[in-house]
Formats: C-alpha cells, structure tokens, sequence
C-alpha cells in the first residue's frame, strides 16, 4: 500500500536523439547521446529495483515528454509507475513530482536523477530507512558539482523547492538555507564513491551500471576522442614507490 512505501521516481526524460544531452555533442553523437541516456536510465532504474527487494520501495519515472509513455514501459523494470510531466523546468518538476506523490499517499518520496548509473544500491536502502526512522527531515545526496543527486522527504514541503538557482552550483547549498528556514533536520548522504583502477570500469562501492558500462567500452572502442576523455577522466595510479633499505 502507498502509505508503507517509500515513492522513488527518477527523474527522466525519453531518449530522443537531438533533445537528451546534447552536450555531450561532440564528441558523441546525437543518437550516441541518446543510447547512452537510455543505458543510464536503465541501469539506475535497475538499482532502484535491486533496493526494492530490501526495502518498501514503489518505483517511478517522473517523465518527460508528454506521449513518450511507451518508450519508458519498453526500458523500466517490471513494477515500475510512470508519473506524467506537468512542467519540463527542473526546479517545477521536482516540486510537481514530490506534491503529487505525497497526494497519492505515498509514506515519503525520493526523487533521483537519471544521470547516476553508478548509483550505490546501498546509498537508495540507507535513505529509505532513515526516512521510515521518528522526526521529520529531509535526505540529500550532494553532488559534485554542486547540486544534488538525491532527495528525500517525509512530507513534502514546497519552500524546499524554492527561490532555488536550478542548475548552478548553488542549488544544494541554497536547499539546505530552505530547508532551515522551515525548521527541518537534514541528513546528508556524502560517501565518495571512487572509481576502479581501469577507465571504463564499474565504480567500487557503487552499481555495476552494466549497461552504461559497455556502451562506453563500445564507444571508447571505435572513437579515440571517447577514450582519452575517459582515461583523462581516470588515470591510472600511480605504481608504489619502493621502500629503501633503510
């Protein structure tokens, strides 16, 4: 029932070619751009339904746009809800998203984006379960850019969602100025997910992302641009320096 489940909705849009992360063009692309979209989408949707066989959890994919339904019915796992758009802005589709799940009668909400496909199981189950714990508060899952991945709530509230600069580097600390305004505790979730010792390898501690993983070994493959920005991205380390003799 909606009232014991925590709703977590990713916050997507439909793999179009031209109008899904078009900045990535050059050097992807814009159907490479789009494919890697739909892998990314799959493989956090799939971590979704992996924290789902721990914890009360009703997948969604707060969409976008309006008639792309089939394309999510085709990628989302078995199980998972569409939530229809009302506003494509981030800022307005966050809030749309969160008042229309608590309205539903969803115990809490978590909204996720739909650009982690190493997003850790774990990070999904520790949210949930700190959201079912007495006192309301809200979860924020910083990024690094200044934003955050995650939020989660126990009740919606609107302030959160405003007087926000979507998209700069100000958004995840101005949500947490909101958040004290109106009196609410905030748990940060802010463990460093590194990544492992090859370029296009999967992330320790986080989700494998098998499907994202092998598009870009695909494209690093075939496109030498890809693949110095992946090992430019991660290096290998550095070997160990010996230890003297004395």
């Amino acid at each position: 029932m909606p009232e014991e489940q925590c709703a977590v909705a990713i916050m997507a849009k439909a793999s179009v070619a031209g109008r899904v992360k078009t900045r990535l063009v050059p050097p992807l692309t814009y159907q490479e751009a789009a494919e890697l979209n739909t892998c990314c989408l799959t493989d956090v949707a799939a971590s979704v339904a992996a924290a789902a066989r721990e914890v009360p959890i009703q997948g969604f994919a707060a969409y976008h746009p309006p008639g792309s339904e089939p394309f999510f019915e085709d990628v989302l796992p078995d199980g998972f809800k569409l939530l229809p758009p009302r506003e494509p802005t981030i800022g307005r589709s966050l809030f749309h998203a969160a008042h229309d799940l608590f309205v539903a009668g969803y115990d809490s909400v978590c909204l996720v984006n739909a650009d982690s496909p190493t997003l850790p199981t774990e990070i999904l189950v520790e949210t949930v379960r700190r959201l079912r714990e007495l006192g309301d508060r809200v979860v924020l899952g910083p990024a690094a850019d200044g934003g955050y991945y995650l939020i989660g709530m126990k009740q919606f509230h609107r302030r959160l969602f405003e007087e926000i600069d979507w998209s700069t580097e100000r958004v995840f600390r101005q949500t947490l100025a909101r958040a004290d305004e109106i009196g609410v505790a905030v748990a940060a979730l802010a463990r460093e997910i590194g990544p492992r010792r090859t370029a296009i390898g999967p992330y320790i501690n986080g989700y494998r992302a098998p499907m994202t993983t092998a598009f870009l070994v695909k494209l690093a493959a075939r496109n030498g641009v890809i693949q110095r920005l992946l090992d430019s991205a991660y290096p290998p380390p550095s070997p160990p320096i010996p230890a003297g003799n004395g």
